[in-house]
């Protein structure tokens, strides 16, 4: 059986207590404080072999299912995700396509990307992602900006948080390099994400256009249980 590191888990927890509002503090800590409990018992399931391996299993996945406030989602399938990737983009020509699904620990995620490249050497990639299960505190650890609001600035560029057609997202962009990003949040559990180089900050807004943010918000209930 593949070991998770107990590091793995110990981040996951201090991110899911960092990133929270005040009005959730309470059900991160505890989700926290449980994940903390299983990397403890991953530790002396290592250092005692595999003999409570099992035992510690069950105790993150019980912590993950408090992270994920106990929901089940299977994720929408990639073909679906892939086939809303448009054919090309203003001036660029689409050179890859794939897509994939992966799970652990009881957590599914679905995604599918496109790579676009323009005759000036400009390029995009754009990646849809179903973040499934991990929608809600599970989620706001690794999409932090979703839970947040800020504007920052540089001299050559600048970092906030908006809205686009009504969702939460986040803006990056730099100026001088003419390279940034782009992440739209779509009914609480898709990723809609543009990152270029070369290109225009409107050129990746026109990218995030190109997907139909209605039909996916509208695929938000799709498989939960």
């Amino acid at each position: 059986m593949k070991r998770v590191p107990a590091v793995v888990v110990l981040s996951l927890a201090l991110a899911l207590t960092a990133g929270c509002k005040s009005s959730e503090e309470k059900a991160a800590e505890e989700a926290a404080q449980q994940m903390a409990e299983a990397a403890k018992k991953m530790e002396d399931a290592a250092k005692s072999g595999q003999a409570n391996m099992g035992d510690a299993m069950s105790a993150l996945g019980a912590a993950m299912g408090a992270a994920t406030g106990g929901k089940k989602v299977e994720t929408v399938d990639f073909r679906e995700l892939k086939d809303m990737l448009p054919e090309s983009l203003d001036g660029m020509k689409r050179t890859d396509a794939t897509g994939e699904k992966t799970a652990a620990m009881g957590m599914q995620i679905s995604s599918a990307k496109a790579t676009y490249s323009g005759d000036q050497g400009g390029s995009v990639t754009l990646n849809i992602t179903d973040i499934g299960s991990m929608a809600g505190l599970a989620g706001m650890a690794t999409y932090a900006w979703a839970a947040t609001d800020f504007d920052r600035e540089t001299e050559s560029g600048y970092e906030k948080t908006t809205r686009y057609n009504g969702f939460k997202a986040h803006e990056k962009y730099d100026r001088s390099s003419k390279s940034g990003e782009i992440s739209v949040l779509v009914g609480d559990r898709f990723i809609v994400a543009a990152q270029g180089n070369g290109v225009d900050v409107d050129a990746l807004k026109g990218t995030i256009g190109k997907v139909n943010l209605g039909k996916l918000d509208g695929m938000k209930g799709k498989g939960v249980q």
